[in-house]
């Protein structure tokens, strides 16, 4: 086939969801709704726990750090997939796929590594709640926001690199949703198996011990929670394992079909849908699952729209003076 030399002026077409889809209208204003509560429940989240000086402990920091980073990744991928379905175009540069693929690796990546961090917030507390303030003092607590954001930014710079350094053919659509590795190598008019094997190999060192000290600490969470004596408490570390826990699941299990399964079983559909469910499912769902059953964050929540009205009722009164 003959080789495309001209992508670096071209770029690709992306041919994602919504063009496939038999309901692209439907599709459309679900994916801008959920993209809206993503955006408003990340944003709000983010704000409360950087105003509330109440949740300025470890556990908090860690979890703006995920809304931050919920925030990001879904508006690299849907604000423009939104535009190109009203302007009936979907061609996207070499570069700036080059950059979407960074910036999601990037943003995926460090969500995985922190939510094995926030496992590991929780084990400390609930199974070592003498030595918790030296175990997540301040400085441990930014050591780990920085670990993932480093090791993700350094995986993202190689696999991005190593991707669009390929020859492309003539066929420039991406029958996906975003520029990502696996549908962007069925575009390659090079031998590609190695690669391929080492993108999964990667994945899974990438992925596998993060879920292993992720499970192992909340097996050992588990066992501390069934041997407490107050109900109530028992209870309330229960809600909040839980929640962590079905974040990790919605994570990893896209990631994982994604990036650990082998290419061959790989499907363009597949692929889309499971694209649509971490860019924007996962991003409008977690800041709900993480603050709707947590007494403290609804606090929060309260008291900071209490504080905003007081500071509006007094310019009113101020006016009116």
């Amino acid at each position: 086939m003959e080789l495309y030399n001209s992508t670096l002026e071209s770029g690709f077409i992306l041919v994602g969801i919504l063009t496939d889809s038999g309901s692209p209208g439907l599709l459309y204003t679900t994916i801008s709704v959920l993209y809206t509560l993503a955006l408003t429940s990340n944003g709000l989240l983010l704000l409360v726990i950087t105003v509330d000086a109440r949740l300025h402990v470890p556990m908090y920091l860690l979890l703006s750090q995920l809304s931050l980073m919920d925030l990001m990744l879904t508006s690299v991928v849907i604000p423009k997939t939104l535009v190109d379905y009203l302007r009936g175009e979907n061609a996207i540069s070499f570069e700036g796929c080059a950059l979407q693929m960074f910036l999601v690796l990037t943003l995926g990546g460090a969500e995985g590594l922190l939510l094995a961090f926030m496992a590991y917030d929780r084990y400390v507390a609930i199974c070592h709640p003498l030595n918790y303030t030296v175990l997540m003092r301040p400085r441990i607590c930014w050591l780990m926001m920085a670990t993932s954001w480093t090791l993700a930014f350094l995986n993202s710079v190689i696999h991005t690199s190593y991707t669009m350094h390929f020859p492309f053919c003539m066929a420039r659509e991406i029958r996906h949703l975003l520029c990502e590795i696996p549908p962007l190598l069925k575009l390659a008019c090079a031998d590609t198996s190695r690669y391929e094997f080492m993108v999964y190999v990667s994945g899974s060192i990438f992925l596998m011990p993060s879920l292993a000290a992720i499970l192992a600490s909340y097996t050992f969470v588990l066992v501390a929670v069934l041997h407490m004596s107050s109900g109530e408490g028992r209870q309330k570390a229960l809600l909040t394992c839980s929640s962590h826990l079905t974040v990790v699941g919605m994570y990893y299990g896209a990631a994982m079909f994604m990036y650990v399964q082998p290419s061959s079983y790989h499907s363009p559909r597949q692929d889309n849908i499971l694209s649509v469910f971490y860019t924007v499912i996962t991003p409008a769902l977690n800041p709900l699952i993480y603050s709707l059953r947590n007494k403290e964050v609804m606090g929060a929540f309260r008291r900071v729209l209490g504080r905003f009205s007081f500071i509006q009722d007094g310019g009113c009164h101020i006016e009116a003076l």
